[in-house]
């Protein structure tokens, strides 16, 4: 066994470090006591019964597989914990739950769409960690969707490949979208090829022409990990077979060596953050690690697998003793990878247990390392970077001499007179900007390969690269950069655009360096960055009115589709926009929020109306009815951050006993829900032009149970009866964002009416105090600068708010901010609280673009970010951050008085 291997304990010693030191499945025992109890009866095979079968009693095919993803993971880390189930074993079992619930998802959505026709025409082929059988706990499954046009079922005039879009859509979001119970996986579809402009499902010979005639070597290595997994057996059997050839070549010219070792380099390349061992190292993609012993196995099997069947294997470890057993590599080599692999990958699900994120570093955090050592049985963290140490520098050193071999004969010789100019500058470590360079011009970058291409890039590249260097991270900017080139379909008028606009390249590189977020946006959108030339880009958003008219312009022939299309990019520019407006300094925070909110209404209001009028086409319209559509959250707030997600309640007003007047009449409780699932998926479904907002639904009454849409009459009923206070907490951020003048105007007053009703006060308090110490137990925070979640932060300042304007009937402003200032105009709250409030708001907005993880921002960034909550410098932002939660910490004790008797008392 492998030194720091789990050794074997009792499934109840497993339960207790996994409720000691992970949240996710601490959460996942309380929520499953059945399946808790008969693991700490040590009967796993009982507990992975109940696991099968947690999905029996479920609503829907959705339901029943989150439940039963849920139960499996629990099961799988308890039995992983106790060292009684190996890591073959784990991935296996998620492996072929995927299989089974891409199956069972696909077959609802055909029964749903076409219950007449067999489930023919359309097939899932496994890529990545799922296409060998390896999944990790929170692993995406990379899948590529095909169809046949002439088996696909259709019905009207639907074209089969408006079918598959639909069919490959629903599959995306049955297994990837969250809901109270979760998800089923991440689905990531950016191994198809040309993901930014080809639909979610290929027609199978365009498929197999592509790659036959123009894929790339990157490619070529995704498919030694491939297989079928659900949908059309014999469908995908032929895709496969068809593109054997590709895959497996049976004679290597040296260009097709050439391109395998350009490959490998890009490991190294894309990843310099991570690579130093110790807290903080990328487990998967630093030196040394997850990746460097898969693509040494990967690499070996494209060059011999062509002549020799039997090392077309997946598994990196089959694949590693299939090589050494060929004599193909050192068995000695094979066996360190082998050992180390497993030994990682055991590791990376630890860090994956503890919050169900999907992240391969170690935390640089000490008290973190230390809780993932102790999860594996360690005593500290110190004692699991010992057993890592060995491993990642032997893995390190045996892909040493894998790169450095092929760098001598793919690679060309470095530009000595740009080295020179970068010294001059004073730019440390100038030969990573050389290197990055030489693989630049190497001939292997898809975007650099026509001539037009390479000469816009040459043009540029010298200032380019000195506007990186001057950037205040200069290798983080040409990190993101190098990705940013390496996605671009097409490099040429990107930097023709650069070549014309000098200005526009430092502020790309303040961009690259200070916001990850939007570097991540522009790499799969460059014509985001287009968007920059027009200097009025850098102004706030226009009034909501003026937004409108924008986004619903159509061309002559647009149909509905096509508006889908470009409200994703007319949304999409004013957002990117908008994080540019926040790094370059140039509005308050504040102003920004609420810039992002005014987007985010105008495109619901002009998709809801585009919507209803498809609508109509079929269905017709319902007398005397209208949909509202009502805010909550942060929309209904007006401060909306770049990474918002959009709180929607739907309404309809009228009699729900009518029926429509169209040629498929419906009843129109029935007609405003189908309608309403229209409206969150033109919203939210992402089309060619890429995604637009998550929608979340879940505050409506009765929450995800209860119908999509209900009238106004039975919300009035459910508010007044049935709602907890939790709901009447959410209803003071209600504002209408959709209807007639008159409909909105009578819901706003109706919930005015339902906020002042009389409410006991210390029965309040409790109800207020009870759901904050829900949040406390199942959503940590994320991170120090967690400023919603942390002790003091933004949820505790919300909580505050919405106690004293349900227990006085004053302030009832659905914009935080009012909202305060009337309660200090009142007499009820601290005047330093509004103080605290715009502090910690400004800090949430900017740190979505610039340190998403809730982490400490780099150095060069803090300035930056202290700047945009209006304080002179790091230091005196954390101060003021410290004395704003403190603040709220004692408003917090004023107002909601802990009880010594319970838990919250000792949080708050």
């Amino acid at each position: 066994m492998t030194e720091g291997m789990p050794q074997q304990t009792s499934l109840k010693d497993a339960i207790k470090r996994a409720e000691d030191h992970a949240p996710y499945l601490s959460l996942g025992l309380e929520v499953l006591p059945e399946l808790k109890s008969l693991l700490a009866a040590e009967d796993l095979k009982a507990a992975f019964d109940f696991a099968q079968s947690a999905g029996a009693g479920a609503e829907t095919v959705r339901q029943k597989l989150r439940r039963e993803k849920r139960a499996l993971a629990v099961t799988l880390a308890v039995g992983d914990l106790a060292g009684q189930l190996s890591l073959s074993e784990v991935m296996g079992h998620l492996s072929d739950f995927a299989d089974r619930a891409l199956e069972e998802a696909l077959a609802d959505i055909y029964t749903t769409r076409y219950p007449d026709a067999d489930p023919h025409g359309f097939a899932v082929i496994a890529l990545g960690k799922h296409g060998s059988q390896e999944l990790n706990y929170s692993s995406d499954i990379d899948p590529i969707f095909l169809y046949d046009p002439d088996k696909i079922p259709t019905r009207g005039r639907e074209e089969p490949s408006d079918a598959s879009r639909r069919i490959g859509q629903q599959l995306v979001d049955a297994l990837n979208a969250r809901d109270a119970d979760g998800y089923v996986f991440r689905v990531d579809m950016r191994l198809r090829p040309s993901p930014e402009v080809s639909p979610v499902a290929l027609p199978v010979e365009a498929a197999i022409g592509y790659y036959e005639s123009s894929a790339l070597a990157w490619e070529q290595a995704a498919f030694v990990r491939s297989r079928f997994a659900a949908g059309d057996a014999e469908l995908g059997r032929y895709f496969l077979e068809s593109i054997n050839p590709f895959i497996w070549r049976r004679s290597l010219d040296y260009g097709a060596i050439a391109n395998i070792g350009a490959v490998s380099v890009r490991i190294r390349d894309h990843y310099a953050g991570g690579q130093k061992f110790g807290p903080g190292y990328d487990l998967k993609r630093g030196r040394g690690g997850i990746r460097e012993a898969e693509f040494y196995a990967q690499m070996h099997q494209l060059i011999y697998g062509g002549r020799d069947p039997a090392l077309r294997v997946p598994a990196t470890r089959d694949a590693l003793q299939a090589l050494a057993d060929a004599g193909r590599i050192d068995a000695e080599k094979a066996g360190v990878l082998a050992g180390s692999y497993e030994l990682y990958r055991v590791i990376e699900h630890r860090l994956q247990m503890v919050n169900d994120q999907q992240t391969h570093s170690l935390p640089d955090d000490g008290a973190a390392l230390d809780r993932v050592a102790r999860l594996h049985g360690l005593n500290e963290g110190a004692d699991l970077l010992g057993i890592l140490t060995g491993p990642v520098e032997a893995v390190g050193t045996i892909y040493d001499e894998l790169i450095a071999s092929d760098e001598r004969t793919t690679l060309p010789h470095a530009d000595s007179a740009l080295e020179a100019a970068l010294e001059s500058r004073g730019v440390a470590q100038p030969a990573i900007f050389v290197e990055k360079i030489k693989r630049w011009r190497s001939g292997k970058v898809t975007a650099l390969r026509s001539t037009a291409a390479v000469d816009s890039f040459e043009a540029v590249l010298p200032d380019m690269m000195i506007a990186i260097a001057g950037s205040p991270d200069p290798q983080q900017a040409l990190l993101r950069f190098d990705r940013l080139i390496d996605k671009l379909p097409t490099a040429i008028n990107f930097f023709r655009l650069l070549e014309a606009r000098p200005g526009l390249r430092e502020m790309l590189g303040r961009i690259l360096s200070h916001a990850p977020v939007l570097a991540d946006e522009l790499s799969r959108r460059t014509e985001l960055f287009a968007g920059l030339i027009d200097t009025s880009a850098l102004d706030l958003p226009p009034p909501t009115a003026e937004l409108e008219k924008q986004f619903s312009w159509r061309e002559d022939g647009d149909d509905y589709q096509m508006l889908l299309d470009r409200v994703r990019e007319r949304v999409g520019e004013k957002r990117f926009a908008l994080g540019t407006q926040l790094i370059e300094s140039r509005h308050d925070p504040l102003e920004i929020a609420g810039g992002y909110a005014s987007v985010a209404e105008a495109a619901i209001r002009v998709l809801t109306d585009a919507t209803i009028k498809e609508f109509e086409k079929v269905h017709g319209k319902v007398a005397g009815s209208e949909m509202v559509i009502l805010a909550l959250g942060r929309l209904g707030g007006e401060v909306l951050t770049h990474a918002s997600d959009l709180d929607l309640i739907f309404l309809f007003t009228g009699d729900h006993g009518v029926e429509s007047d169209g040629e498929r009449p419906l009843g129109s409780t029935r007609y405003f829900n189908r309608l309403a699932q229209r409206i969150v998926a033109a919203l939210s479904v992402p089309t060619a032009a890429g995604p637009l907002y998550d929608v979340d639904t879940r505050l409506r009454p009765s929450g995800a149970q209860g119908p999509m849409a209900v009238s106004v009459e039975s919300f009035y009923k459910y508010q007044d009866e049935s709602a907890w206070t939790w709901e009447h907490m959410a209803l003071t951020r209600a504002r209408p964002v959709y209807g007639s003048a008159a409909a909105c105007e009578q819901l706003q007053g109706q919930i005015i009416r339902i906020l002042q009703k009389e409410r006991e006060p210390e029965e309040l308090r409790k109800a207020v105090r009870k759901m904050r110490l829900d949040i406390v137990k199942h959503k940590p925070p994320k991170g120090p600068l967690d400023t919603k979640l942390m002790e003091g932060g933004l949820v505790d300042w919300e909580f505050i708010i919405h106690f004293l304007q349900l227990k006085t009937g004053e302030a009832l402003h659905p914009q935080l901010g009012k909202a305060a200032r009337g309660l200090v105009d009142g007499g009820h709250l601290n005047k330093d609280m509004v103080a605290a409030y715009e502090l910690m708001t400004r800090l949430l907005v900017a740190l979505r673009l610039m340190s998403p993880t809730c982490d400490y921002p780099p150095e060069t960034s803090r300035d930056l970010i202290a700047k945009a909550a209006g304080q002179d410098s790091w230091d005196e932002l954390l101060q003021g951050y410290d004395m704003a939660r403190q603040c709220v910490i004692d408003e917090w004790n004023r107002h909601l008085r802990p009880d010594p008797n319970e838990i919250l008392g000792d949080i708050i």
